[in-house]
């Protein structure tokens, strides 16, 4: 059934579907209306979860570690400060191997005050240990909560759904929303191996020694590492039984590429519009959307870029005193091959700025000179 709805509302429609057991929940603009309507889906016994009121973000993600420690399917969303708050129980999760799905709508970072769209919060949180997904668009985020779940809870990691504030989170668009039985046959109960149950004790978050630690990290990196062979296969088990087909990383017009443009979120649609605008006019330009960030999808972008002279990378985001970071995350993936393209960093869109068409050809424009930068970062839109 099609339906135009927003795009936090395509993530409560996902939770409901999920048939999610416990939602602990702050409110924070723009993720606010997600956990208002699984609220009103609670107390209309569409969803038979229970919905936990709690007094911050950190009280939300430790609400959720709890349950999802005593085997439920658990679920909240954040933003910005409020997933900023959480980062210590983002390590519990992970750390714990609890499959924890949470929505997060990237807000920009006070100060200054700025509610708008930026991908630094959900950035900051990369060595956390939890998966993360990147979506361009609201069908993909209904879609990208349940194949979060059916990942997570195969690899038993937690995982975040990223999106643009305002950009999708308050955008209507026709969304594909599934039957529950379509559902079923795509994400069954979870059904945990090891959870806290007084009729089968065991010991959870203990002291654990030198002797330990290390090989539980490990463990960690090894599970995460997983999801390049797990994913492809739920990614076709999801397009066999929905008919939507997704991948780690979307290469579009690469094969002959004189320079490709990588980008994530919603700025790969607006850069796709610009790439067929400038290819139609007889230009070799190749665009690359990241989908999957953690793990990063190295090898996926080497076979892709494999040839290729130039790589422009689009970040709405920024680690102060290096640069763009999936600029930096891809120029680590290349460093040792023989031969690489030159990746050059731009800035752009940090706290919501529009990002244009027109922007996005100055960066192509600026990237294909025979002189272009080799300073690790170039912003794009700075005012004088």
């Amino acid at each position: 059934m099609k339906k135009v709805i927003m795009g936090n509302h395509a993530v409560s429609h996902a939770v409901m579907l999920a048939r999610t057991e416990v939602i602990a929940a702050y409110p924070i603009t723009p993720q606010t209306q997600i956990v208002e309507e699984l609220s009103n889906m609670c107390a209309e016994g569409k969803l038979r979860a229970k919905f936990i009121k709690v007094e911050s973000e950190h009280s939300a993600m430790a609400c959720c570690v709890g349950a999802s420690a005593a085997g439920s399917r658990a679920f909240t969303a954040t933003s910005s400060q409020g997933l900023a708050l959480m980062h210590e129980m983002l390590h519990w999760a992970a750390g714990a191997r609890l499959p924890i799905v949470m929505a997060e709508v990237n807000r920009a970072l006070a100060p200054g005050w700025n509610i708008w769209a930026d991908q630094s919060d959900s950035l900051a949180q990369r060595d956390t240990g939890w998966l993360q997904f990147y979506c361009t668009c609201n069908q993909e985020i209904l879609d990208s909560i349940l194949i979060a779940y059916r990942l997570a809870e195969t690899v038993s990691l937690p995982a975040m759904v990223v999106y643009d504030a305002f950009y999708l989170s308050h955008t209507y668009e026709a969304v594909d929303i599934p039957s529950p039985e379509q559902v079923d046959k795509f994400l069954p109960p979870y059904r945990p191996e090891f959870k806290l149950d007084v009729d089968n004790p065991m010991a959870f978050g203990s002291l654990t020694t030198p002797d330990y630690y290390m090989e539980m990290r490990h463990q960690i990196h090894q599970a995460t590492e997983s999801v390049h062979q797990v994913l492809p296969a739920i990614y076709q088990q999801f397009s066999g039984i929905f008919g939507r087909a997704y991948k780690v990383i979307e290469p579009y017009a690469c094969d002959g590429a004189e320079l490709v443009l990588l980008s994530s979120g919603t700025i790969s649609s607006t850069a796709r519009m610009v790439v067929e605008k400038l290819n139609a006019a007889g230009r070799k330009i190749g665009l690359l959307n990241v989908r999957v960030f953690r793990p990063f999808p190295a090898e996926q972008l080497k076979n892709v870029l494999r040839g290729v002279k130039k790589v422009a990378v689009l970040d709405r985001n920024i680690s102060f005193g290096q640069g763009g970071i999936f600029a930096q995350e891809l120029k680590a993936a290349l460093c040792n091959e023989t031969q690489r393209p030159q990746v050059i960093g731009f800035i752009a869109g940090l706290g919501g700025r529009d990002i244009t068409p027109a922007s996005i050809e100055e960066v192509i424009e600026r990237a294909q000179k025979p002189d272009a930068s080799q300073h690790e970062v170039e912003w794009v839109g700075l005012k004088e």
